[in-house]
């Protein structure tokens, strides 16, 4: 059976939705590589042209070869896939463009169509199907994957792990990255799973729904908590949806929009009755403000999507926007601020984060050079391109300034992938949320109240 004959089994849809060599329904958008005039604005801003110097790791490359398919003028084979998933999806490419190309939703459009044409199968099919399919979305199984992971931190068997040397029989990437794993606490959705809403300290101005995430939740559940106690701190009741699922970013970045429009609309009926989503994880934020492109082919759920994407927040833009109480209490530290790609690029917030940082007393901020320059996180692409990602990071860390304390910064992915470099390249900084740092400065200023009072 021919490629094009199995995508007329598999998707009878795509009669109409299929375009050149894209040969299932929800093909790459033409609209979206019309502007672009291989001008190479773009060259600079990408890590991986960075990297290796070739055209087709390069923005303007890919999109010439994503066209190109659409043409008829390539196939979708290897070739083709190697480019299209080495694209680490930072956005950068997108900010430096004067088209405003969208060569991320193209990236990711692209990969859909790669993985109907070409689906994981063996050993990799296996391990993509347990984490996207059966775990991510599913929180009593996160849950219990975070019991496990607890008690191997608390039981002593981390110790025995590591003084045996068993940590090693594992890839060295992945030894790296258990050598940084936070330490893991209860989640918050299960902690407030019977207090539907969690009151505002004071007088409640808004009611915010938050979106407690997957991994987020189960490995940085204490930045969770932190952003609950801030957002009641300034008088917003926080809802916390038990119906809520993972974002679907991993999912997307991966080429399974099937699955990822499953739980897009999950989540558009899990906070239906809330006015606005908050959420603390850029790659989480970045998705849930892009689930309409999920939907292209489906005008109901597109106008439901687009109203669901236009209550979403980051947390640092929300306390910006609604106005926060400046904190008292003083954090007194030297601090440099990393933007999350998904943050910078993907939803423009820069000096929202920064502001926060700037209004707690004590603090002493550095400029980083690059800041916005992508650490190599980018959802799995560190497990999955070890070697790119570990090159990207070097770059990263060359670029952190020596004589700080801190780095902050608004996406888990990139605090396991700056941890890393911390560690990897001998250095002493402590990784914070941005949020987290907030949340001490007010901690430390009731303390010190009470003290007084007392």
């Amino acid at each position: 059976m021919s490629l094009k004959e199995m995508a007329l089994k598999q998707s009878p849809a795509c009669g109409s939705g299929s375009l050149g060599n894209y040969l299932w329904s929800d093909p790459p958008d033409e609209s979206k590589w019309a502007d672009c005039v291989h001008c190479g604005m773009c060259l600079e801003s990408c890590p991986t042209y960075e990297q290796t110097g070739m055209e087709q790791h390069s923005p303007r490359g890919r999109v010439y070869l994503i066209k190109s398919v659409a043409e008829g003028k390539l196939e979708v084979n290897e070739q083709f896939m190697d480019p299209v998933f080495a694209c680490l999806d930072c956005r950068a490419c997108t900010t430096a463009c004067p088209a405003d190309v969208d060569v991320g939703g193209l990236i990711e459009e692209a990969r859909g169509q790669i993985r109907q044409a070409m689906p994981l199968t063996g050993v990799k099919g296996a391990v993509n199907k347990f984490f996207l399919k059966g775990l991510f979305p599913n929180h009593n199984r996160l849950n219990a994957v975070g019991s496990l992971l607890k008690f191997y931190q608390k039981s002593g068997i981390q110790k025995v792990v590591h003084k045996t040397g068993l940590i090693n029989i594992m890839p060295q990437h992945l030894v790296d990255m258990e050598a940084i794993m936070p330490e893991v606490k209860e989640p918050v959705r299960k902690k407030y799973k019977h207090e539907p809403v969690i009151k505002a300290k004071g007088e409640t101005k808004n009611e915010v729904g938050f979106l407690t995430g997957c991994v987020m939740d189960v490995m940085f559940s204490d930045i969770n908590q932190s952003t609950i106690n801030v957002l009641t701190r300034n008088g917003n009741d926080v809802v916390i949806p038990q119906n809520q699922t993972c974002c679907g970013a991993l999912h997307i970045h991966a080429g399974d929009r099937e699955t990822g429009r499953k739980l897009a609309k999950q989540n558009i009926e899990a906070f239906q009755d809330v006015e606005t989503v908050v959420v603390n994880a850029a790659g989480c934020g970045c998705m849930m403000q892009e689930y309409a492109e999920l939907f292209r082919e489906d005008p109901e759920w597109r106008e439901k999507a687009e109203a669901f994407s236009a209550k979403v927040e980051d947390i640092s833009k929300y306390l910006h926007d609604t106005g926060y109480e400046k904190p008292k209490g003083e954090i007194n530290t030297r601090i440099t601020y990393h933007d999350a790609c998904h943050l910078a690029h993907g939803q423009g917030i820069r000096q929202q984060p920064r502001d926060l940082l700037l209004d707690i007393p004590g603090v002493d901020m550095v400029h980083m050079p690059n800041a916005d320059r992508c650490c190599g996180s980018a959802g799995i692409y560190n497990i999955t391109n070890p070697e790119m990602a570990g090159a990207v990071l070097e770059s990263k860390m060359e670029n952190v300034p020596d004589d700080v304390e801190m780095i902050s910064m608004g996406n888990p992915g990139c605090m396991l992938q700056m941890a890393m470099g911390v560690k990897k390249y001998g250095r002493n900084q402590k990784i914070v949320h941005t949020i987290q740092l907030l949340d001490w400065a007010y901690q430390k200023g009731e303390a010190a109240v009470n003290k007084e009072g007392k």
